[in-house]
């Protein structure tokens, strides 16, 4: 694969990645929150168990969560933009091992919460947005 399909997948990575982020920036406002709250119920298969997305400090998590993914799809798309042309691997790299880093510490959290199923939608969305990036483009 080349470094133009490289760089279509970063982008591709970026909405996988920064779409998260209007879920959860809607989840710190109630009348906007079911979307994040289904996501949460979702991701930690507690679908009999609704979440409780009324309390302060829930919403704002959910704010800051929001708020950091949207920043990191962004950076993701930027990378892709306007610093791949001059460094494709190092960009490559630099989007891999943030998304490692992403998934080691996100799972480890999900299961010390109780919520381990979390790690296997991980597993899934890391396959995603990693895709042929894993090895370094051909030109």
């Amino acid at each position: 694969m080349g470094g133009a399909f490289h760089r279509s997948w970063l982008k591709f990575t970026a909405i996988v990645v920064g779409s998260f982020g209007p879920v959860f920036f809607f989840g710190a406002m109630i009348p906007t929150s079911a979307p994040a709250r289904l996501t949460l119920e979702l991701l930690g298969w507690r679908l009999k168990h609704p979440s409780d997305y009324s309390a302060v400090d829930t919403r704002f998590l959910s704010a800051l969560t929001g708020g950091f993914l949207m920043g990191w799809g962004v950076m993701i798309w930027s990378l892709s933009s306007w610093v791949y042309p001059m460094a494709p691997d190092p960009v490559r790299r630099t989007v891999v091992a943030s998304l490692l880093a992403w998934f080691c510490l996100d799972s480890a959290g999900s299961i010390a919460a109780g919520a381990p199923s979390n790690a296997v939608f991980n597993v899934m969305v890391l396959l995603l947005a990693v895709g042929p990036l894993w090895r370094p483009a051909r030109d």
